[in-house]
């Protein structure tokens, strides 16, 4: 039986790093050109999207490690015993991993990027333009957080089944030779 107070630990871990992946989306950094005498630079606002974003790295990352340690990262342990319950454990294990990667990617990229700032241009370039994070890099995490948290608490669900009665199945199901 799958643990229910590991599985609420794991959603609130996911809805952490949900909440922090949106809110990092909202706060993006903004750049104005300034313009100083002879010369242009970029000014940027503050940056708490950077923080956020690596909060939610982190999150998602303490989520994964919950689930994976709790089911021996599905190839260490006890074989589970063959049922339907071992084949969605399976599929769901390896696209949790899919998500779990582009998410990561997505928040750590972004977390990355904005954070940096380019510096003063010495520059008459009528057509300065200050770099910025595109929009939508955290709100990508945020889609693939919530895939990563549905996918990894399905997974943990199916390999609880897959592994119940484990004790109580003891039925051989190797290649018999002794009929040959």
């Amino acid at each position: 039986m799958a643990s229910a107070l590991l599985l609420v630990v794991v959603f609130v871990f996911d809805l952490v790093a949900f909440a922090c992946a949106v809110a990092a989306e909202q706060r993006r950094n903004t750049a104005e050109v300034i313009t100083q005498e002879d010369y242009k630079y970029c000014k940027y606002d503050s940056d708490v999207a950077t923080g956020l974003g690596a909060g939610a790295f982190v999150a998602l990352m303490a989520s994964q490690i919950l689930i994976m340690v709790a089911s021996r990262c599905l190839c260490c342990g006890k074989a589970m015993r063959p049922s339907g319950s071992r084949t969605w454990a399976i599929v769901l294990f390896i696209t949790c991993w899919v998500f779990f990667f582009i998410a990561e990617v997505c928040l750590l990229a972004g977390s990355v990027r904005n954070a940096y700032h380019t510096k003063y241009y010495l520059s008459s370039d009528p057509n300065l333009s200050c770099r910025q994070l595109r929009k939508g890099v955290f709100g990508a995490g945020a889609a693939f957080v919530v895939l990563t948290g549905i996918v990894s608490e399905l997974y943990y669900v199916s390999y609880s089944r897959a592994n119940d009665g484990q004790s109580s199945y003891n039925r051989d199901t190797g290649v018999r030779m002794g009929n040959l």
